[in-house]
C-alpha cells in the first residue's frame, strides 16, 4: 500500500526525549486541523494525516450512519489502511510508535487502531471519544497509557459513553486515565492543559 492513501502533513521536532504524535482530526476537520494544539502539547515530531472520507465542511476517517451511529463495516474496512500507511511511514517517526492525538472522529478511530492492532501505537490521547464496536476484538493493550477526556455538556455523546470505552480498554489492560471535564464537544484549555501534562509526565520516553 503507497504512503499516498492519507494527505498528511509531517513536522519535525524541535527538542528530543519525546515519543512522535499521530495527529487525527475531527470531523469535517483536516490534516492542519490538531497543528496548532500539538504544537503546544509537544516539541515531539508530528504526523498529522486526513481522514479519507469527504465531507461537504471537509474530512472524516470513517462514515456514519444516518442515526449518528459509527458504521462499523466502513470503520473496519479503513483501519488497517491508515495502519498501513503508519507502517510505510514509520522512518519519518524514528521507528517509535507514536502516540495518537485524537479528537471526536479522530479519537474514534485511534481508539480502533489500538483494539485492532495493539502494538501499533504506544498510547493516545482520546478527545471526545466513545467506544467504536458494539463487541470489541480481543486485544492485550498491556503497557498502552489512555488519556480519556470527556465533556459533561457534550451534546453529541450520550452519559457514559466515555466511562464505557475507559471500561473496555482497562479489561484489555491498558493504563487509562479518564477524566470528566465541565466543558461540551469542543477543545478547551483545560483539555490543552491536562494533555500537555500527561505527555510529559506518563509517556517519558
Amino acid at each position: 500500500m503507497s504512503a499516498s492513501t492519507h494527505e498528511h502533513v509531517l513536522v519535525p521536532a524541535t527538542g528530543e526525549g519525546h515519543l512522535p504524535l499521530l495527529l487525527l482530526h475531527g470531523t469535517d476537520g483536516s490534516e492542519t486541523e490538531l497543528l496548532p494544539l500539538a504544537d503546544r502539547l509537544s516539541p515531539a515530531t508530528k504526523l498529522s494525516v486526513r481522514g479519507t472520507v469527504d465531507l461537504p465542511g471537509g474530512h472524516a476517517f470513517f462514515r456514519r450512519r444516518p442515526d449518528r451511529r459509527v458504521d462499523e463495516e466502513d470503520l473496519r474496512a479503513r483501519v488497517p489502511l491508515l495502519r498501513e500507511f503508519l507502517l510505510d511511514n514509520c522512518r519519518e517517526l524514528g521507528d517509535t510508535r507514536p502516540v495518537a492525538v485524537g479528537f471526536s472522529n479522530g479519537a474514534i478511530m485511534a481508539t480502533a487502531l489500538m483494539m485492532c492492532h495493539p502494538d501499533l501505537l504506544a498510547g493516545a490521547v482520546l478527545l471526545r471519544p466513545l467506544a467504536p464496536f458494539a463487541r470489541p476484538p480481543v486485544a492485550d493493550l498491556t503497557g498502552v497509557r489512555v488519556l480519556l477526556l470527556d465533556g459533561e455538556h457534550d451534546q453529541r455523546r450520550q452519559r457514559g459513553d466515555g466511562l464505557r470505552l475507559a471500561q473496555e480498554f482497562r479489561r484489555m489492560g491498558a493504563d487509562v486515565t479518564h477524566d470528566v471535564l465541565p466543558v461540551a464537544h469542543e477543545i478547551t484549555e483545560q483539555d490543552e492543559r491536562l494533555a500537555r501534562h500527561w505527555l510529559r509526565t506518563a509517556l517519558l520516553s
